[in-house]
């Protein structure tokens, strides 16, 4: 059981840098792009990656990951957007 344990901490640890990496660099709300778009571009607060982020943290890398696509498959033209907490 303690492999397990250690094997979850690194891949947290891994999903975690890269979201923010991300959010340092590419994200158009946070990163290099964000004058482009000084009103955001996300439609959600928090913002997707922000939402992944927490989630991976909160409920470990499979769920939390899970939670995180889901959202970002929300994210899109026709969803009206609007605050969406984490539960």
């Amino acid at each position: 059981m303690y492999i397990f344990d250690y094997l979850n901490k690194i891949i947290t640890k891994i999903l975690l840098v890269s979201i923010r990496v991300y959010q340092k660099t590419l994200s158009p709300d946070t990163g290099w792009f964000k004058e482009r778009y000084p009103f955001g571009y996300c439609r959600y607060h928090p913002t997707c990656s922000e939402y992944s982020y927490r989630a991976i943290k909160k409920h470990g890398p499979l769920k939390g990951s899970l939670k995180g696509i889901w959202r970002i498959i929300r994210c899109n033209p026709f969803s009206k957007g609007g605050h969406d907490p984490l539960l």
